[in-house]
């Protein structure tokens, strides 16, 4: 048997790709179906784990749990994987990730289901990290762009077939097998990263910035907890709140000081000299904020106000990931074609604007084939972000911190989601309760008291005048959420104005004489897959 290397260059037709590197890339989209569908799927199986578990006050933990132990371990596992060697890193995540899934299929009662989902979430933080960066690795910035389109199509897979699935599932073969699941699918990412994966072998000497690592997760803690239970558990006002905010704020003070003097700073704060890296990081942010907000409230709308069905909830959401991933297939080719991105988060800013402002006008009379519109323009403008901002602020650093730009990459999206879903939520549910009292007296408010969001199904069960009356005012708070999300997307606009279009690389990124970290068109390819 001869062992061969293969370099990825843009010299290289794609038909004549390493079979390897077509393998592992299906071992890499199997990996990002697990960290996408994940929440999809459980999210569905909610009602039927509380009514068998109990312990419905701490519901929300589930969701927060897994949230807060993915957002602090998305950073150390980027450096991990710099340090020691992304294949390492990235198998260590699928198995702690596959370990949660198998004990929190058997937990008993909701304090361990709770604990297992934080074990589900530290490995989830490595597996969109491990996926970014090892692509980062194979496939050269001019070339990437041919896949993000497959992973713009996973990523509305997992939405659109999450919450079908996780019905199925549930209706079927009980709660538990929402977790089980997980299982066979990376049992197969873990047998292909294995056996067709050879990347470089590194093993640095530095050791982890742990000082650095105990600051940023203090931070970023208080902060997924402040947008977690702002408005919700305690008042945006109240003193737990404010102690929160001021916690957040010491320590993400701290580990910025702390990692202008760490010998192997986990988060280097010399990549963001580099304009394009800052400007994508805020792009990210907003794009974040802006998606998770939309995939949470559009179907609320369309199940509240138009009358669908909550069971197909995915389906509704088509128009925008189906928008989406048709933007981000030709904005990859393009990409890939001519080496020139600054077009797509321009368009991509401008159109995220439009349809959200379009989005805030719906009310009572708006027919479903109106707001499908007004949600296909909203993927369009997300279709040219979603990918272009990891190829950028990949293509902005040099090779020995691939991981740690595709960590921050996703920290940043990740919480850009969790202020969308916070202040949206904030401001829909504040909304819905002010027109319930005006329009329904003190009936209206005792139905807001008990829930801000009712299903059609429960709709149906109150009087007609409640119901009109409740259908009016999520119509409200649609617009107190959206325009304001509409305002902020302009930023994005605005950001991408500046970006330095730096043509995309065909082989490894090496530093600029000018420091930008952009690097130099012409550096040598690396060879990193070893063809069996």
């Amino acid at each position: 048997m001869a062992d061969t290397v293969e370099s990825v260059t843009d010299a290289q037709p794609e038909g004549k790709r390493p079979r390897s590197v077509r393998v592992v890339l299906l071992a890499l989209m199997i990996a990002m179906m697990l960290a996408m569908l994940d929440n999809m799927i459980v999210g569905t199986a909610m009602p039927t784990i509380v009514g068998d578990l109990g312990g419905l006050e701490h519901l929300s933990w589930v969701v927060t749990g897994y949230t807060l132990a993915t957002a602090a371990s998305t950073p150390i596992w980027g450096k991990v994987g710099d340090m020691y060697g992304r294949k390492g890193a990235f198998l260590s995540s699928i198995v702690i990730f596959l370990i949660g899934s198998a004990l929190s299929g058997m937990a008993q009662n909701m304090g361990e289901l709770i604990g297992f989902r934080a074990v589900q979430g530290l490995g989830a933080g490595g597996l969109m990290v491990g996926v970014m960066a090892i692509i980062g690795d194979l496939i050269p910035p001019r070339e990437r762009g041919k896949y993000t389109g497959m992973m713009a199509g996973v990523m509305a897979l997992a939405m659109i077939g999450g919450p079908l699935v996780g019905g199925t599932i549930t209706d079927n073969w009980g709660w538990r097998w929402s977790f089980y699941i997980n299982l066979p699918l990376g049992a197969v990412a873990l047998a292909l990263v294995s056996a067709v994966l050879h990347l470089p072998k590194k093993r640095a000497k530095a050791r982890i910035d742990y000082l650095g690592v105990a600051l940023l997760t203090v931070g970023i803690t208080a902060i997924v907890l402040v947008t977690t239970w702002g408005g919700t558990e305690y008042a945006w006002t109240s003193a737990r709140i404010m102690e929160l905010i001021s916690i957040g704020l010491v320590a993400l003070i701290g580990f910025v000081w702390w990692q202008s003097r760490a010998s192997e700073p986990v988060l280097p704060l010399h990549m963001f000299r580099s304009r394009n890296f800052t400007l994508m990081s805020v792009i990210g942010f907003i794009t974040g904020f802006v998606m998770f907000g939309a995939t949470l409230y559009l179907p609320l709308y369309q199940q509240s106000v138009q009358g669908a069905s909550a069971t197909n909830s995915g389906l509704l959401l088509l128009p925008m990931l189906g928008a989406m991933l048709v933007t981000s297939m030709v904005a990859g080719r393009v990409t890939t074609n001519s080496g020139r991105y600054k077009v797509f988060p321009i368009a991509g800013g401008a159109l995220m604007a439009v349809g959200l402002y379009l989005l805030s006008t719906m009310d009572t009379g708006t027919s479903r084939f109106t707001s499908g519109v007004f949600m296909a323009v909203v993927g369009l403008g997300m279709g040219c972000l979603m990918q272009i901002t990891m190829l950028v602020a990949q293509n902005s650093v040099e090779m020995k911190d691939m991981g740690v730009a595709s960590s921050s990459a996703t920290l940043f999206r990740t919480l850009g989601s969790s202020f969308g879903v916070a202040i949206m939520g904030a401001l829909f549910n504040d909304r819905v309760k002010h027109v319930m009292a005006e329009r329904a007296g003190a009936l209206g408010k005792g139905v807001t008291e008990k829930s801000a969001q009712l299903d059609a199904k429960h709709l149906k069960m109150l009087p007609p005048v409640i119901r009109d009356a409740y259908q009016y005012a999520v119509s409200a708070g649609i617009h107190a959420a959206f325009l304001p999300a509409a305002a902020i997307s302009v930023v994005v606009l605005i950001a991408a104005l500046f970006v330095k279009e730096v043509p995309l690389r065909s082989g490894a990124p090496k530093p600029s004489a000018d420091g930008d970290g952009d690097g130099d068109e012409d550096a040598a390819p690396m060879a990193v897959v070893e063809a069996v």
